[in-house]
């Protein structure tokens, strides 16, 4: 087993599959929904920017308490926690966008905006199972 102390200041392999299938497992329900394919289409900038805003809110929050402890201060722990966040909201990108792509339901050639609203939307949740799932081994 890890040692508290080390988990969050590396990243690897490991952590990027946790994260993967963390997203995934959420992810792939939702996009599934015709309803969030709707909401790819309709969703005024506003909400979604409030959407983004709060994923990487929480997701910040749950890395800060959980997998951080509270301590970001020292050492590079900071640049880490940082790291973190980005990693983990990216690689949910990526695993969405496969998703979608897998379902047909990215248009991204056609529509890009409606490409990027369904990923957005779709990444919130599936973003806190992206976390969720990497912090199992953290604590």
């Amino acid at each position: 087993m890890k040692s508290a102390s080390s988990n969050h200041w590396s990243f690897n392999w490991e952590d990027a599959s946790q994260v993967m299938i963390g997203a995934f497992t959420l992810g792939v329900p939702i996009s599934f929904s015709e309803e969030a394919w709707r909401m790819g289409e309709t969703l005024a900038p506003a909400n979604l920017l409030m959407l983004c805003t709060m994923s990487l809110l929480f997701l910040s929050l749950y890395t800060y308490q959980v997998v951080f402890q509270g301590e970001v201060r020292g050492r590079g722990r900071f640049a880490a926690y940082l790291f973190r966040i980005v990693i983990a909201y990216g690689l949910t990108l990526i695993v969405i966008a496969l998703i979608l792509i897998a379902l047909n339901k990215f248009p991204i050639g056609e529509d890009p905006t409606v490409a990027l609203k369904r990923l957005l939307i779709i990444a919130m949740p599936a973003s806190m199972g992206a976390i969720i799932v990497d912090s199992f081994d953290k604590e």
